[in-house]
């Protein structure tokens, strides 16, 4: 079976230590991922809350491009894309003559044979993942699924829509100890970043809070709208909540390529408004990466290859 990479406008602009730790990780246990030809923007979450036909047009003409190259499927890494594909999808192979109005919108026969991967269930098709593990990768960690890699749940048809399971399933099989939390669905703000930075603010401040008073050492996603709102928005966060919080958010590809003894550039680890280096220690060396010392700072860590722990945020996130 061929799959194809879709990469969206993210993995290639804010979230582009995603995409070096997926591709790295896809090397490392020998997965060939090539890219759909000539891809576009799906729409994300601007294009089905304007026009209809712009927001089926702009995936499937992503689809018809991956039908052309043979591909089987598609691995979309990025949640809000993987939703807009999936949904496309599914709109279109349920009404035939849409299908056929917007195959002609996109001037492209498209048939619908091309399956959508999300990012688990194409890491759940790792044969023996626990045999790889080289560092296992103990540490207390918060699933974060978001609101949209799970639903809608007649669409996607990939766990459960509440209380998800594959990815603490996959955290467990690298080492990794999945909390038992409230927040692991609801929403971080999504496309409301620039808009409604304050919004954002307490949404994603209720997820980090949640998880801090759980114990979790590291929040693991699998979207980048997910992360840049917990990780880049830290400051609005922490304004609003009025108090810190030291608790990385590391790509599920990160998580996975740290057992598998992958470099942290290769990652892209050096990348994250709030360094994840504390995860690069013995666990059992310092206290949970979400906590506070004594004197109210965040625990001392080494410093990731090409930055320092710490350098401001801004000058880490500028590191090749």
């Amino acid at each position: 079976m061929k799959t194809g990479f879709y990469p969206g406008c993210s993995m290639k602009g804010s979230a582009r230590e995603y995409s070096e730790s997926l591709l790295a990780l896809a090397r490392e246990i020998g997965r060939e991922l090539p890219e759909v030809p000539d891809w576009n923007c799906c729409g994300a979450t601007a294009a089905h809350n304007l026009d209809r036909d712009l927001a089926l047009a702009l995936p499937a003409r992503i689809l018809a491009a991956a039908e052309k190259a043979g591909m089987d499927e598609v691995l979309v890494p990025c949640a809000a894309c993987y939703s807009r594909l999936k949904v496309t999808r599914h709109e279109l192979l349920a009404d035939d003559s849409l299908r056929q109005r917007i195959s002609g919108l996109v001037e492209a026969d498209y048939r619908g044979s091309a399956g959508v991967l999300n990012i688990i269930e194409w890491l759940g098709r790792v044969p023996d993942l626990e045999k790889l593990v080289k560092k296992p990768f103990q540490r207390k960690v918060a699933c974060y699924y978001g609101c949209l890699l799970v639903r809608p749940a007649g669409v996607v048809k990939f766990d459960r829509p509440e209380d998800p399971q594959s990815m603490d399933l996959l955290m467990k099989k690298i080492g990794a100890d999945p909390i038992d939390w409230a927040f692991k669905t609801e929403c971080c703000g999504a496309g409301f970043s620039v808009s409604r930075t304050d919004l954002v603010a307490r949404l994603s401040g209720q997820i980090l809070d949640d998880a801090v008073s759980r114990g979790a050492e590291a929040v693991v996603v699998a979207c980048p709208m997910c992360h840049l709102n917990l990780d880049l928005r830290r400051p609005n966060i922490e304004k609003r909540a009025g108090k810190k919080f030291h608790l990385p958010v590391i790509y599920i590809t990160q998580a996975v390529g740290m057992a598998l003894g992958l470099k942290p550039k290769q990652l892209g680890l050096q990348r994250h408004k709030v360094s994840p280096s504390a995860l690069l220690a013995p666990a059992s060396a310092k206290p949970p990466a979400g906590s506070k010392s004594a004197s109210g700072d965040s625990p001392a860590s080494a410093p990731l290859s090409g930055s320092s722990a710490g350098a401001p945020a801004s000058t880490a996130s500028k590191v090749n």
